[in-house]
């Protein structure tokens, strides 16, 4: 028993030793050839040795194989060896089926499966950076911005230039204050990088990135040429202006081109869940809504669910974390019930994603209901999608198909998939997905169903605004291999 444990130890420590010999293979793809390296979808860059090994450690969930990192690892090597040009690049998949065919020429098998990108980079082909700007710079403006200079590592084109913020008396004490919010955040933990105040200048340097600090009231006061800001894209996080109006005073600073809004559009805005309809889109919109984070969750599952088996009718119960428009004590509030106090009370309120999805889903237009039960936590959001179908499915069925949407579709990025009895809202805090639909309580009687679908509806609805951000900025990568589906 001594020796076989003696092993399995030592065996941690080799795997341990090689990640630790993967981990700057990876940061030299995505800083000098902006390949994006996953595992299943789970990105590699800027992650622990033990975040790694789990990785490859959920594979054996997705897959029903074990992925080592003695698997993985010579394909790396090779990436570094073909001179790659920019890409998503799922190691994952490629262990796998590197794997199935018993190994071999792990240079050779790459140079097959990456042939659209062997020889691709370019050094002198580094495009044009796109400027950003958060309007707003409250929850999801501080996400917005760790996702952004995150991403500025790998040359991805997008470069956070300016916050604004209306004016707060004492400049420097504002810009500490700033600061102090993007460096710690109790639900998210603090920030992975060096933040610090440059007063003179009123900016903040974040990992290298130097972000100025705009201070106005409105956006008529602000002229961005004035900073160097130039065909920038705005994006407004306050709620403040949701119809074209409203947005299109961003528009008229000089130094923008577009506006982004992260809440549901009014009136003719186009409202977007990256992943559906960001087709929609055109080249002379410049004004576009990311909707909500609800309608983002739901809408990629209600997708997939509706091309396989139709969905007649259903309803939508969402059970959201209490949000800063609520109170901490009861108070008067505008709105019915949400006067009442966020932390001691389930506040029942209303919500209008169930009549959103119509504007991503035309299909599904008419189908739909909704209510909404505000809940003493902090993040991570559930909707429980109450559906009646034209075909017949069972449990298991449901939830294979549901399985190979999140590992192997087009919505890959949009849903995930956990099957665990023990998981809890806690746990998907800093899921990247739009929504992940809890295996575990599936119900599929005949052509009725239940499905329970999580989400970070901060974080996880920020990365799916990133989306239509680098979308309309002309930023995409191929990603590979190409899904099955």
């Amino acid at each position: 028993m001594s020796q076989q444990s003696d092993a399995v130890f030592q065996e941690w420590h080799d795997n341990q030793a090689i990640v630790e010999q993967m981990i700057p293979l990876i940061g030299s793809l995505y800083r000098h050839n902006n390949v994006v390296t996953t595992m299943f979808g789970r990105s590699l860059f800027n992650r622990s040795v033990i975040r790694i090994l789990k990785d490859h450690r959920f594979v054996r969930k997705v897959e029903g194989t074990e992925l080592s990192v003695t698997d993985t690892f010579p394909l790396v090597q090779a990436m570094t060896e073909l001179n790659l040009g920019p890409a998503h690049v799922d190691v994952g998949k490629l262990g796998v089926a590197f794997k199935k065919q018993g190994g071999g020429d792990a240079v050779a098998f790459m140079r097959e499966q990456l042939a659209e990108i062997v020889d691709g980079h370019d050094p002198q082909a580094t495009g044009e950076p796109k400027d950003v700007v958060l309007y707003g710079f409250g929850r999801i403006g501080r996400i917005l911005a760790r996702v952004l200079i995150e991403k500025a590592g790998g040359g991805n084109l997008l470069r956070l230039r300016a916050i604004v913020v209306r004016g707060r008396g004492d400049i420097a004490k504002d810009l500490e204050k700033r600061a102090s919010l993007l460096r710690r955040d109790s639900v998210h933990g603090p920030f992975d990088g060096t933040i610090s105040v440059d007063v003179e200048s009123r900016s903040l340097i974040a990992n290298g990135n130097v972000i100025q600090v705009i201070y106005a009231d409105s956006p008529s006061e602000i002229d961005y040429t004035a900073y160097g800001i130039n065909n920038a894209v705005v994006v407004d996080n306050t709620g403040i202006w949701r119809d074209e109006k409203g947005l299109s005073q961003h528009l008229e600073c000089k130094g923008v081109s577009k506006a982004l809004l992260t809440a549901p559009g009014k009136g003719d805005v186009k409202n977007i869940v990256f992943g559906i309809n960001h087709g929609d889109i055109n080249s002379d919109d410049r004004i576009i809504s990311a909707a909500s984070c609800t309608t983002n969750a739901i809408v990629p599952v209600l997708k997939v669910l509706n091309d396989e088996y139709g969905i007649t009718h259903g309803h939508v119960e969402t059970v959201h974390s209490y949000t800063n428009d609520q109170n901490l004590i009861d108070n008067y509030h505008k709105g019915d019930r949400r006067g009442r106090s966020a932390p001691l009370n389930m506040v029942l309120t209303e919500t209008g994603a169930a009549k959103a999805v119509a504007k991503a889903l035309p299909e599904l237009g008419g189908k739909l209901t909704g209510n909404a039960i505000r809940v003493p936590t902090p993040n991570v959001s559930m909707a429980i999608l109450n559906l009646s179908l034209d075909k017949e499915v069972d449990t298991e069925s449901l939830n294979g198909y549901l399985r190979r949407m999140s590992i192997d579709s087009d919505y890959q990025k949009q849903i995930d998939y956990v099957d665990s009895p023990e998981v809890v809202s806690s746990d998907f805090v800093g899921n990247r997905h739009a929504g992940i639909v809890d295996a575990q309580a599936t119900i599929a009687q005949g052509k009725h169903v239940v499905l329970y679908v999580w989400y970070d509806n901060e974080f996880g609805y920020s990365c799916q605004v990133i989306r239509i951000l680098q979308h309309i900025s002309n930023v995409s990568f191929l990603k590979l291999p190409h899904s099955a589906n």
